[in-house]
């Protein structure tokens, strides 16, 4: 399953219900943020993964606390404890973005029309969703720390990766690649057609 089966699947439709009822937001304004913000969260793991830490790191994450499990729970967690998915989401965006993460906030923001302060919080909710995704994945693939590079192409979509090495090319050594001070635009991109 790639990310737009993910995306358009029930689990996904729900996410998108949830999420826009929490933050005030019409299921449209949520879709489309949505649907920049899930391939920013594993653009930025791929880039991290290139690194044998990262991938050690990022293996040891998915086998642990974010080994799946979070999504046969998904429905409740979404209705009433999202303080708690938050608070492990913005550990995981820091880990994954470090110091970027504002400026991919701030990109979010500013191609989708939402407001910063809607954008951090959806961000920090759909953080441990898609660890949770990708761990299930794995766990499916029998995936090491060696193959979770593939296995994030895979989910960003297998034409990404044909002709002159897809993702990182796209993803560069840096997230914004041209200096440009909004690094989304260089990850979402090749994914989103430029949207």
């Amino acid at each position: 399953m790639d990310l737009s089966e993910l995306l358009n699947s029930p689990m996904g439709q729900s996410i998108v219900r949830s999420v826009a009822g929490q933050l005030g937001m019409n299921e449209n304004e949520a879709l489309g943020v949505v649907n920049m913000a899930v391939p920013a969260i594993l653009a930025g793991m791929t880039r991290n993964v290139q690194s044998p830490d990262g991938a050690v790191s990022l293996n040891n994450a998915l086998e642990s606390k974010h080994d799946g499990s979070l999504l046969d729970n998904l429905s409740s967690m979404l209705g009433g404890h999202t303080q708690e998915l938050q608070q492990d989401g913005n550990g995981i965006l820091n880990h994954v973005f470090g110091n970027n993460l504002t400026g991919i906030e701030q990109g979010i923001s500013k191609k989708s029309g939402i407001s910063m302060n809607k954008i951090g919080p959806l961000l920090a909710i759909l953080a441990p969703i898609v660890m949770a995704y990708l761990g299930k994945q794995k766990r499916q693939t029998n995936t090491g720390a060696g193959g979770l590079g593939d296995l994030l192409g895979g989910l960003l979509g297998g034409a990404q990766q044909k002709k002159s090495g897809g993702i990182m090319d796209i993803l560069g050594s840096a997230l914004d690649k041209d200096g440009d001070g909004n690094p989304l635009n260089d990850i979402l991109g090749g994914f989103l057609g430029g949207r």
